[in-house]
């Protein structure tokens, strides 16, 4: 025969479990939930309007990321602009979040007058341990989706070039080919442009004029080790190769001079291997073909002045013996 049990008391073990800490398992008073979530709450408010005011009042330049250039100085930097800011955006989102989160549990958690002992301990957290390794793995598979279909955009061949360049850098200098009118103009060492007091003779940079609104073909080449074709306004920059031909596509949107420079470590003068581009006029870029005509610069300058010529398929020969 089973022993009689003691009668149970329904509600005193109710008021128990509604005692009970979820979390502990203790029992005791359920604290009272705090009033600060509706101010805070309100606190947004001001907050959100002040960061509305600051961005309409945005200069270009603040809004472009601070990039140099400006819109519109080639058909494609707008797209670069467009990554770099749109990437910073969501950059910062996280870093406001991270930040803001950071800063609630150190508020909230704290501790506070008369508390004594830890809090309780948690070992860990699926949901949040998912998140914080689901977010950046969406947010590293987006900027490189993004990156890699603006990349494809920029380097594709639109086909037909209106005004095709071979340009081979040197050290220290620069060489450029207008293949089309069959015309040269050489650079001039950068030992030879400096002044007296030795910074350099910007009317000897070695300049390449190309038309405005036209569709271009750069084909860069490297006549010794390794440089880098870059203009820093166009926001784009490829790397020359020996031996090797890269490409460039474009098309100059704005007529004005833009500063270009070797972005490769190249040697001793690699800070001063710079040079100029300038956008003009149809009528001032076949001026200008026409005065490299006067000056008998015809031809090519071509592989066969390159200095470091024991490459492979540079045609060199060697002595064994």
């Amino acid at each position: 025969m089973r022993p009689n049990r003691p009668h149970a008391q329904p509600s005193v073990n109710r008021q128990l479990l509604a005692n009970r800490s979820p979390r502990s398992g203790t029992q005791g008073p359920r604290p009272p939930r705090p009033q600060r979530s509706r101010l805070a709450r309100w606190a947004l408010i001001p907050i959100f309007g002040v960061v509305a005011v600051v961005l309409a009042g945005c200069s270009q330049a603040q809004l472009s990321g601070f990039l140099p250039g400006g819109p519109g100085v080639t058909n494609n930097t707008a797209r670069v602009t467009s990554l770099w800011v749109n990437s910073w955006i969501v950059l910062l989102g996280v870093g406001v979040i991270t930040w803001g989160l950071i800063i609630w549990a150190v508020v909230v958690y704290r501790r506070r007058k008369g508390q004594t002992g830890l809090p309780v301990q948690l070992r860990y957290n699926m949901p949040i341990e998912i998140f914080y390794t689901v977010v950046p793995l969406i947010l590293v598979l987006g900027f490189f989706a993004f990156t890699a279909r603006d990349q494809a955009a920029i380097e594709a061949d639109p086909g037909n070039p209106d005004v095709q360049v071979e340009v081979f850098g040197k050290r220290w200098s620069w060489d450029f080919n207008y293949l089309d009118e069959k015309v040269y103009s050489p650079g001039v060492q950068v030992q030879n442009r400096l002044n007296p007091d030795g910074s350099i003779d910007t009317s000897k940079l070695p300049t390449l004029y190309l038309p405005v609104g036209k569709k271009v073909q750069i084909d860069i080449e490297s006549r010794d080790v390794a440089h880098s074709f870059w203009v820093v306004d166009f926001l784009y920059k490829k790397d020359m190769i020996p031996a090797t031909t890269n490409h460039m596509y474009f098309i100059p949107e704005k007529i004005g001079t833009y500063q270009g420079k070797c972005a490769e470590l190249c040697g001793e003068y690699h800070a001063d291997m710079l040079f100029q581009v300038k956008v003009v006029s149809q009528a001032d870029y076949e001026q200008q073909i026409q005065a490299l005509r006067d000056l008998g610069q015809t031809g090519r300058l071509g592989p066969s002045y390159n200095t470091n010529s024991n490459l492979p398929g540079a045609g060199a020969t060697t002595t064994e013996g």
